[in-house]
C-alpha cells in the first residue's frame, strides 16, 4: 500500500488516515495562511491543464490509459504535498510560496 501525503498529514495530526480536511482547516492546524494554500491550489489547476502529461490516472499511473484523475483531487494532493513539505512542491514548484511561510514563522 503506498502512503499518500495526505495519510501522512492526517497521522501527524491525530485524524483517521482516509479523513479529508478542508483548507481552512489545514490552514488552522498548520498555521499556513488560506492565502497560500488557495495559490498552490491554483498552480496545481494550471498544471492539469496545461500539463496534461504529468496528471495521474486513478490508478496512480502518468500519462494516458484509464481514468485520469479529477482536477479537485490533483489540487488536494498538491496541498497535502505542500504542507508536508515534499521536495516536488515544498523546493520546487512552489518554492517561493514556501519562502513566504518560512519568513511569516520567523516573525
Amino acid at each position: 500500500m503506498v502512503i499518500t501525503n495526505k495519510m501522512k498529514y492526517n497521522r501527524k495530526y491525530g485524524f483517521p488516515k482516509d479523513k479529508s480536511n478542508s483548507r481552512k482547516d489545514i490552514s488552522k492546524q498548520t498555521g499556513i495562511p488560506m492565502s497560500i494554500l488557495n495559490e498552490v491550489a491554483s498552480r496545481a489547476g494550471g498544471a492539469y491543464v496545461n500539463n496534461p502529461s504529468s496528471v495521474r490516472n486513478t490508478k496512480g499511473v502518468k500519462g494516458g490509459g484509464g481514468a485520469k484523475m479529477s482536477m479537485s483531487a490533483w489540487k488536494a494532493g498538491r496541498i497535502y504535498s505542500f504542507v508536508m513539505k515534499q521536495k516536488g512542491t515544498w523546493g520546487g514548484a512552489d518554492k517561493d510560496l514556501a519562502q513566504k511561510v518560512k519568513k511569516m514563522k520567523k516573525k
